[in-house]
C-alpha cells in the first residue's frame, strides 16, 4: 500500500476518515492547533465538545464525529495525545494503531492522519510522521489471514498530514518498516502446513530478488558439509528437511566489518520426544519469530538503502517426535567442535541457534545479534512486552537498548554471570541442553554464548512480545513484529 505526505488546509483533505492527534484541550483557553482550524470549519463544534468536557485530549481518549458537512472529509476522528511532555513514540504508536484498526474494518476505505507540532528535541516531527505511516500499514492488516470474509481491509489511499520538513522521506521510511512488520507478522501467523523450512527459504529468497539482497540457501546436504550436526539432529524426526538462510545487505564498503542477525526459525515444535501437551502446542507455529524478524528487517535495511554491510541468517527446521527424532542422552556435537549432551528434544532451538551463531562467526562478521522465542522463564522474568537482553559485551549491549529505546519497543538487560554457565556443564559432554529450572532464560542464553567465540554478541529473547495471545485496541491478537524496527535502528547507529 503506498502512503503520501500530504499538505494543505485540514478542511479541504479528502478521505474517509480524517484522524487527527491533538494534545489536551482545556475549555478556558484557545484551542490548540490543528483543532483551532477544524472549529472554524465546523461553526465552533470543537469549541461546544470542549466546554462541555466531551473532548479533553487525554492520551489515547477518541471522540468521532460521522457528520462533518463543514469537511471534504466524511468522518473526523480526533484522537487525545496528552500533554506535550508525556507523549513518546512508544505512546504515539499505540494511538494511531489504535485509530487505524477502528478505521479499516470496511473495504475501500481512505485514511489521513494528520499531527501536530511536536516540537520536542528528543521526539520530533519527522519521527511522528514515521510512526503515522507505519501505523497506516500495520493497523489495517490483522491475523485472520484463513478468513473466508476479511476482518480487516488494507486502505485504498492513505496519506500523513505532518509539520516535518522532511515529511516525504519520514512517511517513506515509516511505510517500509510497517510493510516489514506486517512480512513479520504474517510469516508468524501463517500456519505450519504454509510455512516450513523450504517454504520459508523460498519466501525469504523471493524477498531478497525483489529488494536488492544477495541469498543463499544451504539444503540438508551443505548443511553436512558444514558440520552444522547440532541443527541437523532437530530436524531428524521431521519429513521436512532443514535450511539455512543467509541474507546479505552490502550497504557499506567492500571489506568493511559486518553485523550478523540470526534468527531461530523453528516452523513448529511439536516438543520432539520430551512433547508438549496439546495446550502447549497451539502456538508453536510461532516459533520461528526470531526468523521472520530477521527477515522483515533485512528487508527495511534493504529498501532504505542503510550504508552498512549486514547478514542475516535463519536456521530453519521442524521439531518432531518420529522414530528418528534425536533422543534424551545423545551426545551433538555442534560445528565449533562443542559437545552437547541432550537431556530435553524440547530445549532444541538453542540447539539450533548453537550452529548457525557458529557459522555467522566463521563469516567474520563483527557483532552479533540473535532473537528467538527461546524460553517460558524469560516470559516468567518479564512478562508479555519486554524483551529479554543478554550479552557478552556491556557496550553493544547498551547500544541495542538505546536503539530498542529509539524505537519505542520495551527490552530489559539481564544478568550473564559465571555461575549460570556452571549450570550448564555435563558429566558426560562439554555443556547439556538444558540447566535446572531455577534462571533458565539465563542459563539458555549462557549455552549460546558458547558459540559466539569473542565476538560482540547480544541474544533477544522474544518469547514474550513476538506473540499476542489477545486484541487490544492498539494491537492486534497474533504476530506482533516486534524488534524489527530496534534491529533497522541498530543497524543505523553502525552507519
Amino acid at each position: 500500500m503506498d502512503i503520501n505526505s500530504t499538505t494543505g488546509p485540514l478542511a479541504e483533505i479528502t478521505a474517509d476518515w480524517l484522524i487527527v492527534g491533538h494534545f489536551t484541550v482545556d475549555s478556558s483557553n484557545p484551542l490548540p492547533p490543528p483543532l483551532a482550524e477544524l472549529d472554524a470549519a465546523l461553526d465552533g463544534t470543537i469549541t461546544r465538545l470542549a466546554a462541555s468536557g466531551d473532548l479533553t485530549g487525554k492520551l489515547a481518549t477518541s471522540h468521532l464525529l460521522a457528520d462533518v458537512p463543514g469537511l471534504a472529509a466524511n468522518r473526523l476522528l480526533l484522537v487525545g495525545l496528552g500533554h506535550t511532555n508525556e507523549l513518546d513514540s512508544r505512546h504515539l504508536e499505540k494511538v494511531l494503531v489504535a485509530a487505524t484498526r477502528r478505521a479499516s474494518k470496511s473495504a475501500s476505505v481512505s485514511a489521513t492522519i494528520a499531527l501536530p507540532e511536536l516540537g520536542s528535541e528528543s521526539f520530533g516531527n519527522s519521527e511522528a510522521a514515521s510512526l503515522a505511516a507505519m501505523a497506516l500499514q500495520v493497523g489495517c492488516v490483522g491475523q485472520a489471514l484463513y478468513h473466508t470474509d476479511p476482518s480487516r481491509y488494507a486502505f485504498s489511499a492513505a496519506s500523513v498530514h505532518s509539520p516535518a520538513d522532511d515529511a516525504v522521506d519520514a512517511v517513506v521510511r515509516g511505510s517500509v518498516l510497517g510493510e516489514a512488520i506486517n512480512l513479520t507478522r504474517e510469516l508468524v501467523n501463517r500456519g505450519p502446513m504454509d510455512v516450513y523450512p523450504e517454504s520459508f527459504a523460498d519466501r525469504a529468497a523471493a524477498a531478497a530478488a525483489e529488494f536488492g539482497l544477495d541469498c543463499e540457501v544451504l539444503d540438508e546436504n551443505r548443511l553436512q558439509e558444514e558440520r552444522m550436526d547440532s541443527l541437523l539432529a532437530v530436524a531428524r524426526g521431521s519429513v521436512k528437511p532443514p535450511r539455512v538462510v543467509v541474507l546479505r545487505h552490502n550497504g557499506g564498503p567492500e571489506g568493511a566489518p559486518a553485523l550478523a542477525i540470526v534468527g531461530k526459525g523453528v516452523t513448529f515444535d511439536s516438543g520432539g520426544l520430551s512433547l508438549k501437551t496439546s495446550e502447549g502446542m497451539k502456538t508453536m507455529k510461532c516459533d520461528m519469530a526470531g526468523a521472520a524478524t530477521m527477515l522483515g528487517a533485512m528487508t527495511a535495511i534493504a529498501r532504505l538503502g542503510l550504508p552498512v554491510n549486514v547478514i542475516g541468517l535463519a536456521g530453519l527446521v521442524e521439531n518432531m517426535p518420529d522414530a528418528d527424532a534425536f533422543k534424551l542422552g545423545d551426545v551433538l556435537t555442534a560445528r565449533n567442535g562443542t559437545t552437547i549432551e541432550v537431556l530435553n528434544t524440547d530445549a532444541e532451538g538453542r540447539l539450533v541457534l548453537a550452529d548457525v551463531l557458529a557459522y555467522a562467526v566463521d563469516l567474520k562478521a563483527e557483532r552479533l545479534i540473535d532473537l528467538a522465542t527461546l524460553t517460558g522463564a524469560c516470559v516468567v522474568a518479564l512478562g508479555e512486552e519486554i524483551t529479554g537482553v543478554f550479552s557478552n559485551c556491556p557496550q553493544w549491549s547498551h547500544a541495542l537498548e538505546q536503539a530498542a529505546k529509539q524505537a519505542g519497543e520495551l527490552a530489559w538487560p539481564m544478568p550473564m554471570h559465571d555461575l549460570f554457565g556452571d549450570l550448564i556443564k555435563s558429566d558426560v559432554a562439554d555443556i547439556k541442553n538444558v540447566g535446572p529450572r531455577w534462571g533458565g532464560s539465563v542459563t539458555a542464553a549462557k549455552f549460546l554464548e558458547r558459540f559466539v567465540d569473542k565476538t560482540p554478541w547480544v541474544h533477544l529473547d522474544i518469547a514474550g512480545p513476538s506473540f499476542a495471545s489477545s486484541n487490544k485496541p492498539h494491537r492486534e491478537g497474533g504476530a506482533t513484529g516486534c524488534m524489527v524496527r530496534t534491529l533497522v535502528a541498530a543497524a543505523e547507529n553502525l552507519a
